[in-house]
C-alpha cells in the first residue's frame, strides 16, 4: 500500500495529521532563553570553614546529583544544572510557575530522622542548672535588657516543673490544657523532683542570686502532650539565643535534645512554637528510606507522606516501635519536628507522616526531596536572577527573522535553479517543517535558541539531500534515460550518499545529547529530529510528489530539472 501513489498520499496525510494534532494540543515548550525563568547560583554553606577542600569538592559533586534528581522530579523542562569550579552549582529553570517552591526544594537538606519523645520528668531537673548557666554567662543586666520577665513564673518548685500554676488567671489556654492533662495522666517522679529541689535549695544557700532567675524556664509552657513545651512566638528568638550559648549546650543532658516543631500553633489568639524534648540519637535516618509518595488521609482528607524503609530499616523500626507502644514518635526533618504521633502498635517497613496544616503540593514536595535523598551539606543561594519574558520574546523574534530569511533564500535558489523539481522540493520542505515541529511537541522537547539554530541547520541539510537527488536525476536524463526511469534511478543512486551524510550527523547529535547539558542538549534534540524528518521527506515525500507530477504527464514528455 505504501508503494502505490494513493497509499503514499494517505500515509503522508496521516503523518501530517498526527503532527498537527500534537502541535495544536501540546504546543511547543520553550526554554529559559525563550520564555524566561529562574537563574540560581548555589554553594555549600560552610560559615565556620570546617570543610577541607577535598570534602567541599566531594560535597558539591554529591549535591549536584541530588539536585538533578530533585529537579527532574519537579517536572521542569530542560533544566540546566552545572557545576562551576569546586564549590558552586548553576541552576537554570525555564518557565517555573512557583519560584518559592523551587527554591525550597533546592535548599532543603532533607535529612530525615526518627526519634523518641522524652518525658518532661526526664528534662525538668536540668532546667534550674540551665537557667543558672544562662544568668552566669549573660549576666542579670543583659537579661533585663531583653525586656522580658526572667523571674520564676511559679511560687514553688512543683509548679515550675509540672505546670500547676497554669490554672492562674491570665495564663494561656495551652498551659491550662497542659496542667489538666498532667494532673490526670502524668505520674510525678518524686526522685527527679527532690533532686531539683535540693539543687535549687543548695544554690540559694550559697547565696547565688541566679537561683531566683529562670530566663529559659520562664519562656516554657507545658503543652497538652508530655514532652512538648509551648513557646510564644515573640519569645522564640530569646529561647534560640539561650540554646545557642556554648555553655548551655554543654549543660544540656547528653541523651536529650530540644528541637522545634515545624509549624506554629494558634491558641487563644496567640501563636506558639512547639519545643520537643527528644532523645539525642535517632534510631532510624533517611538513609534507610527506599520510597516516599504523597497521598491524602481517607478519613480526615489531610495530606500525608507514605514512606517505605529498607529491610534492615524495617526490622529496626519494628523493634523500637514494638518496645515503645503508647509513647510519642518524633519525625524530624532538617532539625525540625514534622509530626509526633502516638505509637499505637508495632510498625514495620511502611509508615506515614501526617501533615495536618500543609497542602497536598507541600506533601508532594516533601516526598520528592525524601526520594531524592539528603544533601551532603546545606546549600546557600549566592545569586538569584529572574530572566524576564521580554528577553525571551526578543530571542523568539530574532530567531523567527533568521529562520524566515534562511527559508526564503533556500526557496528562491531551489525554484530558480531546479525549476519544477525545485518547486516540488519546496512543498516537501513545508512537510518537513511540520514534521519537525510535531516531533518536538510529541516528545515534549524544549525549544531553545540553540534549538532554533539546529532547526535552521537541518533545513539546509534537508535541501542538501534534494540537491543530491536532483543532480543524480540530471545525470540519468543526460544519459538518455526515460523520465520515469531517470527519477527512479536518481533516487536509488543518491540513497547511499544521503544515508551516510545523515547517519554521521545523527551520531554526532546523539553524542551531544548524551554528554551535553542545557543549550547543547536542546541543539542536539532539534538537530536529531530534523535529520530524521529530512531523511523521510527527501526519500519518501519528495519522491511521492514526483510521482504525483509524473502521473499527469505522458511518459514521453520532458521534465524541467
Amino acid at each position: 500500500m505504501l508503494k502505490s501513489l494513493r497509499g503514499r498520499i494517505i500515509f503522508i496525510a496521516v503523518i501530517l495529521g498526527i503532527c498537527g494534532y500534537y502541535i495544536y494540543a501540546d504546543g511547543l515548550k520553550l526554554g529559559l532563553d525563550l520564555q524566561g525563568g529562574m537563574h540560581l547560583v548555589v554553594e555549600i554553606d560552610d560559615p565556620d570553614g570546617t570543610l577541607t577542600d577535598e570534602a567541599r569538592a566531594d560535597a558539591i559533586d554529591r549535591a549536584e546529583t541530588v539536585l538533578r534528581t530533585r529537579i527532574d522530579e519537579l517536572g521542569v523542562e530542560e533544566p540546566l544544572i552545572q557545576k562551576v569550579g569546586s564549590d558552586r552549582i548553576i541552576v537554570e529553570l525555564a518557565g517555573i510557575s512557583d519560584e518559592n517552591q523551587a527554591k525550597d526544594v533546592i535548599r532543603r537538606a532533607a535529612f530525615l530522622e526518627f526519634k523518641l519523645v522524652r518525658s518532661w520528668v526526664d528534662f525538668a531537673p536540668d532546667l534550674p542548672r540551665i537557667d543558672r548557666v544562662i544568668v552566669a554567662t549573660l549576666g542579670a543586666d543583659s537579661l533585663g535588657s531583653l525586656g522580658r520577665d526572667v523571674q520564676a513564673p511559679t511560687s514553688s518548685i512543683e509548679e515550675l516543673l509540672f505546670g500547676a500554676g497554669a490554672s492562674e488567671e491570665g495564663d494561656s489556654a495551652a498551659a491550662e490544657a497542659g496542667a489538666a492533662e498532667a494532673g490526670e495522666d502524668t505520674a510525678v517522679d518524686a526522685e527527679a523532683e527532690q533532686v531539683a529541689q535540693d539543687e535549687a535549695s543548695e544554690a540559694e544557700a550559697e547565696g547565688d542570686d541566679a537561683a531566683v532567675l529562670s530566663p529559659f524556664t520562664a519562656l516554657l509552657n507545658q503543652g497538652s502532650d508530655d514532652g512538648v513545651y509551648l513557646v510564644a512566638e515573640e519569645d522564640v528568638e530569646a529561647a534560640e539565643l539561650f540554646l545557642s550559648i556554648p555553655e548551655v549546650q554543654r549543660a544540656m543532658p547528653r541523651d536529650i535534645s530540644l528541637q522545634w516543631g515545624m509549624d506554629p500553633v494558634a491558641l487563644t489568639g496567640r501563636i506558639y512554637r512547639q519545643l520537643y524534648v527528644l532523645s539525642e540519637d535517632a534510631f532510624i535516618t533517611g538513609q534507610m528510606l527506599e520510597n516516599a509518595v504523597s497521598a491524602r488521609d481517607q478519613q480526615f482528607n489531610t495530606p500525608q507522606v507514605q514512606f517505605e524503609l529498607s529491610r534492615r530499616g524495617g526490622r529496626r523500626f519494628a523493634e523500637v516501635t514494638g518496645q515503645n507502644v503508647g509513647e510519642f514518635l518524633a519525625i524530624v526533618l532538617d532539625g525540625e519536628v514534622v509530626s509526633a504521633p502516638v505509637i499505637r502498635d508495632r510498625i514495620g517497613a511502611r509508615g506515614q507522616i501526617e501533615l495536618g496544616g500543609s497542602t497536598l503540593q507541600e506533601a508532594s514536595d516533601l516526598a520528592l526531596v525524601l526520594r531524592a535523598g539528603a544533601l551532603p551539606a546545606p546549600l546557600r543561594i549566592m545569586e538569584e536572577r529572574t530572566v524576564g519574558p521580554s528577553l525571551g520574546q526578543d530571542s523568539v523574534d530574532q530567531g523567527r527573522v533568521a529562520g524566515m530569511i534562511g527559508i526564503v533564500l533556500v526557496v528562491l535558489v531551489m525554484c530558480i535553479y531546479y525549476r519544477v523539481a525545485g518547486v516540488l522540493s519546496v512543498f516537501a520542505l513545508g512537510v518537513y517543517v511540520v514534521l519537525v515541529l510535531g516531533g518536538l511537541a510529541m516528545f515534549g522537547a524544549t525549544l531553545t535558541v540553540p534549538g532554533i539554530a539546529g532547526l535552521i541547520l537541518s533545513v539546509g541539510m534537508a535541501v542538501d539531500a534534494n540537491v543530491l537527488i536532483f543532480e543524480r536525476i540530471r545525470e540519468e536524463l543526460d544519459a538518455g534515460r526515460a523520465v520515469r526511469t531517470a527519477v527512479e534511478d536518481g533516487f536509488g543512486n543518491a540513497l547511499s550518499a544521503i544515508v551516510d551524510a545523515n547517519l554521521t550527523t545523527l551520531i554526532t547529535a546523539l553524542i551531544l545529547f548524551q554528554f551535553g547539558t542545557g543549550p547543547v542538549r536542546g541543539f542536539a534534540v532539534t538537530l536529531s529530529i530534523g535529520i530524521l524528518a529530512s531523511f523521510f521527506t527527501a526519500l519518501y515525500v519528495t519522491r511521492s510528489f514526483f510521482f504525483m507530477y509524473l502521473s499527469r504527464k505522458r511518459a514521453t514528455d520532458p521534465i524541467s530539472i
